[in-house]
């Protein structure tokens, strides 16, 4: 479905918005997409992945086993250096929607990293001394893998067409575990399997309504499209 409406004349509680907002999940989970429409609706600055960029990520969907050290070090250097010019430019002082969380680097790494390739990948992560400002609001989508895979399919970005349901569902299980202990930040659990935040303005107003009056603790956001 069309979007019925520009994004910035939706309904907004003013003086209710989070400051840095961090958008997260795994991959076709829509993350990217509802971190753009945040951003849109309150007029603000987007820190967001570049994966396209990553000259080893379509060796990695190819072959997990020979292509991840470098494409998990390729992305810390990225997102760290995206911090890093945020940090000079002062941006976080202003309204800020991300679409990852640097802490999430990790989980990526444990989850695709033999042993030998982790230690050497955790070594260059604290030599980065990565120091990235709290968000105020973390939202985490989730959805099952039969549903993420099926979005991967339908985007049909060329590099992705090699992810296959056993790495969803691992990564998918990285992130349950990942939240599960989560509390650095006030989180917002989105069941993501029903509604359309991308376009469908009635679902994607639902959550902004929910998610404006998040200020602490832990909060399940499940709802139903509204089609």
């Amino acid at each position: 479905m069309k979007k019925l409406v520009d994004d910035k004349k939706l309904s907004i509680k003013k003086g209710k918005s989070p400051q840095f907002i961090a958008v997260e999940g795994p991959i076709g989970v829509g993350k990217t997409t509802l971190a753009k429409r945040l951003a849109n609706t309150f007029s603000c600055e987007t820190l967001l992945e570049q994966p396209e960029e990553n000259p080893f990520l379509e060796r990695f969907y190819q072959d997990q086993q020979t292509g991840a050290l470098p494409t998990q070090l390729y992305f810390l250097f990225q997102r760290a250096r995206k911090i890093q010019e945020i940090r000079q430019s002062d941006m976080f002082q202003k309204v800020q929607v991300s679409d990852f969380l640097m802490e999430k680097d990790q989980l990526f790494a444990q989850t695709t990293l033999d042993n030998e390739e982790l230690k050497l990948y955790q070594t260059v992560y604290k030599q980065l001394i990565i120091d990235t400002p709290k968000p105020d609001l973390v939202i985490y989508l989730q959805a099952p893998t039969d549903i993420l895979l099926s979005r991967v399919q339908k985007r049909a970005i060329h590099y992705e067409q090699s992810i296959n349901s056993d790495y969803l569902c691992r990564l998918n299980e990285a992130y349950t575990d990942f939240f599960y202990y989560y509390d650095h930040a006030p989180l917002l659990i989105v069941n993501a399997t029903e509604i359309d935040l991308a376009n469908n303005d009635q679902d994607y107003q639902g959550l902004l309504d929910y998610m404006l009056n998040v200020v602490s603790g832990r909060h399940y956001y499940n709802a139903r499209s509204s089609l």
